[in-house]
């Protein structure tokens, strides 16, 4: 009860908060955006607040010739290993959900440490696609020194790994007119607070929050208190999780293994050092290099705005597929394929 207590007057203090009209928060981190819209948190906005998605699921932000290229490699025979919420991502042509159905070996896996177990048993070339940010980029890597340990020749990883600072210094440099972000806690464990310190350079303040309705409410005020104030500083508000210089052994390991490179997001195009690919002393885990992948192409999916959601330029609603040709049952777009996907989560949680 008296937790209970509390919450209701910590949402008071937010629903009741002066803040400046046009403040404009972009919550960067998919389980983020769900937990606001299964929590119902967007209703307790003050006058003058929105909360927009930000590049926060991985999936989203996959482009469409990642997909084309697992295609390809599962055309061939190969075994295709993935997390299962990439299955229906369409590609330009189909995808890997539609190439399972017509004959492919495409399973779904729970870690990369099973995709090498199945490449170990079966003999199989395999192939597991590495998608994600920097809380999934550490167990890839540490899988990685595994099968060069284990001698596991026949494993080998399709990389679109992602790193989240240098797309939210794209999204700021594209003046997309925010006033603050609320940081991603599972991404901040492992890159600590520090890694966002290029926010102060840009006078925007920024709060990593954890995920209970008490911890992004606290957050939310943390940031309009400081935007309010011209204040403008990154606050770590999940200290048990999250500390100033991360995960000290998760860095080691990524730094190891993978190198910075150029990359392209869905919707925001191509960005400098915003993605990992295998370090040259590990070509042969990299499934670039190990086969070679003709993948088809075809011209951008019409009339789908999952980009311009993704930049926080829009609503999901705006987009004219939006729960009409575009629902969770039937994906056309990226950002309602995920459960983590913003179109997907105002779908579900209304």
């Amino acid at each position: 009860m008296a937790e209970a207590t509390a919450l209701t007057r910590l949402a008071e203090r937010l629903r009741s908060f002066p803040a400046r009209p046009g403040t404009k928060i972009m919550e960067v981190c998919g389980t983020h955006t769900v937990a606001i819209r299964r929590s119902g948190l967007q209703h307790l906005l003050p006058a003058g607040v929105k909360l927009v998605s930000g590049p926060g699921c991985p999936v989203c932000v996959t482009p469409d010739r990642f997909i084309d290229e697992a295609v390809a490699l599962a055309r061939q025979g190969v075994v295709v290993t993935s997390f299962g919420d990439m299955l229906r991502v369409p590609g330009s042509r189909s995808s890997l959900e539609k190439e399972r159905a017509a004959g492919a070996d495409i399973r779904a896996v729970y870690s990369p440490l099973d995709a090498l177990k199945i490449a170990n048993e079966s003999g199989k070339e395999t192939v597991f696609l590495a998608v994600g940010f920097e809380t999934t980029a550490p167990a890839i890597a540490a899988t990685a020194l595994k099968a060069l340990e284990k001698k596991i020749s026949n494993f080998s990883l399709l990389t679109a790994l992602r790193l989240v600072p240098p797309a939210l210094q794209a999204l700021i440099a594209g003046d997309t007119r925010l006033s603050g972000f609320l940081l991603p806690g599972h991404v901040s464990a492992v890159i600590g607070r520090q890694a966002y310190d290029f926010l102060l350079q840009q006078r925007l303040p920024g709060v990593i929050s954890g995920f209970t309705a008490e911890d992004i409410i606290s957050s939310l005020l943390l940031l309009l208190e400081m935007y309010n104030k011209d204040i403008y500083m990154v606050m770590n508000n999940y200290p048990r999780v999250v500390r100033d210089s991360g995960n000290e052994k998760s860095r080691t390991v990524l730094a190891e293994v993978f190198e910075p490179v150029d990359a392209e997001w869905r919707g925001l195009g191509a960005i400098p050092a915003s993605g990992l690919q295998l370090k040259p002393t590990f070509a042969a885990l990299d499934s670039r290099h190990r086969f070679v992948i003709r993948a088809e192409s075809a011209s951008p999916r019409k009339n789908c705005r999952c980009g311009d959601v993704l930049r926080g330029l829009i609503d999901p609603p705006a987009c004219p597929l939006f729960n009409k040709a575009c629902r969770p049952d039937r994906p056309l777009g990226p950002c309602m394929v995920s459960s983590e996907g913003s179109c997907s989560a105002w779908v579900t949680y209304g």
